[in-house]
């Protein structure tokens, strides 16, 4: 029986569609100006019919639209738990930086959510943020970006994690003669000591899983591991947590893969 599932998220639309046990298609397309229509037009691009449940901010208006299984909406924290605990079973701690939010989840050796925090109330230390301060500094691409900043020497220090006043700071220390890839190490740095404050808020346990569209960034993977000083899984698809193929445990639940919010 085919499944799919949909997050419709602040800065991307991720889709998994399932044949029992196996990912059949992933896609992930940007959210743009009209989330709803580009979630429209990836579900209805489907060669076939399925059930599809919805999870991310745009959930409940696409429930309104095209969600029409029993389970047709889920939350980001419950997708996340049961995603990473499908694909990753001894997992205990989820980080999640995705567009616009901050999350991190604590799992129970069943893989139930124990507890969580989530930071949405500022684009501080999101993607977001990331993406702003990459084209402060005059990157094309967010990886060049990360990949840029790995290279950065200790020295530079961005002390707001207020976005503007953050782009402020960097554009200022590159006034001042700063090299911009110094500048982006210390602005990875904040970002990394807010998801390190948030983790130890919840009390993570390991392994830890980390996801979401900042996942894919190699400063601030490296960084945190550093920081952490524990091993830190990313997925090999971190915005969908989903590697096609692979087989999964009985699926139960019409969506047992986390489509992650970017």
């Amino acid at each position: 029986m085919l499944s799919a599932g949909i997050d419709i998220g602040s800065r991307t639309i991720a889709l998994v569609v399932l044949d029992g046990m196996e990912i059949v298609k992933s896609d992930l397309a940007d959210t743009g100006f009209t989330p709803l229509e580009k979630a429209r037009e990836i579900i209805y691009s489907l060669p076939f019919k399925t059930s599809i449940i919805a999870t991310g901010y745009g959930r409940h208006a696409a429930k309104a639209e095209f969600a029409h299984s029993t389970h047709s909406i889920i939350t980001e924290i419950k997708a996340h738990a049961l995603g990473v605990t499908h694909l990753f079973p001894e997992a205990r701690t989820v980080l999640d930086i995705g567009g616009q939010d901050m999350k991190v989840i604590s799992l129970d050796d069943q893989g139930n959510v124990d507890d969580f925090l989530m930071n949405d109330k500022c684009a501080a230390g999101t993607g977001k943020f990331i993406e702003v301060m990459a084209n402060a500094l005059g990157y094309s691409t967010v990886g060049d970006f990360g990949r840029d900043s790995l290279s950065g020497s200790p020295g530079s220090k961005i002390s707001s994690m207020c976005t503007v006043f953050a782009e402020s700071e960097a554009i200022s220390l590159l006034h001042k003669g700063a090299a911009r890839q110094d500048i982006g190490r210390a602005l990875h740095v904040s970002v990394v000591e807010r998801a390190f404050s948030l983790l130890q808020r919840v009390g993570f346990k390991t392994p830890i899983v980390f996801t979401g569209g900042v996942a894919v960034n190699p400063c601030i993977t490296e960084m945190l591991k550093e920081k952490l000083k524990v091993p830190v899984t990313v997925p090999k698809d971190p915005q969908l947590i989903a590697r096609s193929g692979r087989r999964l445990p009985d699926l139960k639940k019409p969506l047992a893969i986390k489509l992650n919010e970017a």
